[in-house]
């Protein structure tokens, strides 16, 4: 599409981080139901305020993302708003693989016995990335799991649920300059025993700022005073 700024697939076990402007937004494409994609976030050039889970799902009264709802950072602002979804779940709550979980479930793997098929997780690839901006594990966080639905039982424990599908699109719009970090990698949860994660296609475009009525800003109160005090510090 012409007004595409920027597009490329994200294949099963890749990863990337990049600044997403203000006023741009980012879009998502599920390739298919294995897709599950983490996001981390954070004020680019200020890396120490970044996506907070807890005040998030506080502040919306929700254990799940979708279109309406904004990701707030440990300051009360609002990094990402979720213009569109077409999923209508993205999990916040259960976490990411690391290696010693996807080494029990997929057995070992490295790069010299499987090539670009070898077995990557969550944790190491957000590290990686992390580290090209000069963070590192203390400066992971729960991250949101994109295209992936995971609710509680009758009995309390976290269960994975079908949700993804290819083509589903989901899109977030920068509130602030924010860094994101993606790694295209299996949630733990999910019921798969072998390891074929599916593509995710990116695109970047630019964006008009929000209205005043953006359901975005108008689904809480608590939302319309996170986007004051975004709107604040750049006036």
């Amino acid at each position: 599409m012409h007004d595409v700024l920027h597009a490329e697939t994200l294949r099963g076990g890749d990863k990337l981080s990049f600044v997403l402007p203000r006023h741009h937004a980012l879009t998502l494409t599920a390739g298919g139901p294995r897709t599950a994609l983490a996001l981390l976030a954070f004020r680019a050039g200020r890396t120490q305020e970044r996506y907070s889970m807890p005040d998030t799902l506080k502040a919306q009264h929700t254990a799940f993302l979708t279109r309406g709802r904004v990701l707030l950072s440990d300051m009360g602002r609002v990094l990402l708003s979720v213009s569109e979804d077409t999923c209508g779940w993205h999990d916040a709550i259960s976490g990411h693989s690391d290696a010693a979980t996807s080494r029990a479930r997929y057995g070992d793997s490295s790069y010299q016995t499987a090539r670009n098929a070898m077995v990557r997780n969550t944790r190491d690839n957000l590290l990686i990335e992390l580290g090209k901006w000069e963070l590192g594990e203390r400066d992971l966080h729960a991250p949101l799991n994109c295209f992936v639905k995971v609710a509680c039982d009758p009995d309390g424990a976290l269960r994975w649920t079908a949700n993804a599908a290819a083509g589903q699109r989901l899109t977030l719009r920068a509130e602030l300059d924010t860094l994101v970090v993606l790694s295209n990698t299996p949630h733990p949860l999910d019921p798969w025993p072998d390891y074929a994660p599916d593509p995710a296609d990116l695109a970047i475009r630019r964006v008009p700022p929000p209205a005043a009525d953006d359901p975005c800003r108008t689904m809480r109160a608590e939302n319309r005073r996170a986007f004051e005090l975004s709107e604040g510090i750049l006036a």
